[in-house]
């Protein structure tokens, strides 16, 4: 009965959300029964052909073309060593575009200990169907976590793996309370979603009807949508828009705005890179206050501390260090060049070039640290 309480549920919220729009349902969510295994053929390691009771699975879905798919690649390869003993991962071959069997095998074996877990390719369109399609995911990299009991634990992105796991392990993740978060952020993502369509759509009639007033439209019509849904003043499409925005036409705001922005819970990845990708972009356009490249640093801070193992850690050091220069903070500049440094070393081949400009920046910090 609770199942069906809640399919019915996340239907209604996605369809008020697409505002009378036609939305699929979700019919999967977390506690209910994992989906069969269904794969046309293992591409690495030993075929898996049902999840046992007393062992844990992440099933990852991800394809060739993917960008992100391959950046994932190296995390889910250390979170198949890390837990090993008790975890299996699994990636599966998903909505894939003209690609051979052929081609898959020597796309896998290419990647060789990157991809340092059992792959297959799916049979027709099963997995896509009956898992991903099913859940509702919006894109891959996607991953589920099928708990000791053969049930979805947990569905979400690869790079939250590292602290899911624990918690499914030592049984300490209540599934209903779990399924509800997952209801109620796909709630806000619908309509977040639909705002960011709204936004980008008004922004284009704006660029041919009156570009020069653009920026304070923008907000305007942003303080409309929020009014009527307070909960998305710092969701993601709505974050970006706003930000940027304010980065361009009042920079104090922006710092404001993006200091309770990055605290602030979202309904998928947390909002750093709304902050540092827009710090980055307009820094090269206009000049920028201290407090911003200081807020910047903090963002970059705070996604190396949300999962360390898919970040450069050598060049975002380097730009934190470089920030950190721009907001008149030299012990902290030469801090995280130091860093930057010590990383890089400890890599198998690292970059001469990278670390000479690496040496000089950090020898400019110093320098300038005993004039003050």
């Amino acid at each position: 009965m609770r199942s069906i309480f809640l399919r019915t549920m996340v239907f209604c919220l996605l369809a008020m959300a697409a505002n009378g729009q036609l939305t699929p349902p979700s019919l999967l969510n977390v506690g209910d029964a994992a989906p069969p295994l269904r794969v046309r053929e293992w591409l690495k390691g030993a075929p898996i052909r049902e999840f046992q009771r007393d062992r844990v699975y992440v099933v990852e879905f991800w394809a060739t073309w993917c960008g992100p798919c391959r950046l994932a690649m190296p995390h889910l390869s250390l979170v198949a060593r890390k837990f090993g003993r008790t975890v299996t991962v699994i990636g599966v071959d998903i909505m894939e575009r003209g690609i051979s069997v052929n081609g898959l095998h020597g796309f896998v074996d290419s990647m060789g200990i990157v991809m340092d877990y059992p792959v297959a390719a799916e049979d027709s369109n099963f997995m896509t169907t009956g898992w991903f399609n099913a859940a509702g995911v919006a894109g891959i990299p996607a991953a589920f976590v099928v708990n000791q009991e053969g049930r979805l634990a947990w569905i979400g992105p690869p790079d939250s793996l590292e602290g899911i796991l624990p918690k499914v392990l030592n049984d300490s993740l209540d599934l209903e309370k779990a399924s509800a978060a997952r209801i109620s952020n796909m709630r806000w993502e619908a309509l977040d979603g639909s705002a960011g369509n709204e936004l980008r759509e008004y922004r284009a009639e704006l660029e041919k009807r009156d570009p020069g007033g653009m920026d304070s439209l923008l907000l305007k019509r942003v303080d409309e949508i929020v009014a009527k849904e307070p909960g998305l003043k710092y969701a993601l499409n709505i974050a970006a828009v706003t930000f940027n925005t304010l980065l361009k036409t009042d920079p104090q705001k922006a710092y404001e705005y993006g200091k309770v922005l990055l605290v602030t819970p979202t309904y998928r990845i947390p909002p750093f890179y709304v902050i540092f990708n827009n710090i980055r972009s307009c820094s090269e356009r206009q000049k920028l206050p201290p407090e911003i490249y200081e807020l910047g640093a903090e963002a970059y801070q705070a996604r190396i501390d949300y999962s360390p193992e898919t970040v450069n850690l050598p060049n975002t050091y380097h730009i934190m260090a470089d920030w950190y220069w721009r907001a008149h903070d030299t012990s902290k500049a030469i801090a995280a060049e130091e860093k930057a440094i010590m990383v890089l070393k400890t890599e198998k081949h690292p970059s001469v070039n990278s670390l000479a400009a690496f040496e000089s920046c950090l020898q400019l910090y110093k320098k300038a640290e005993r004039t003050y």
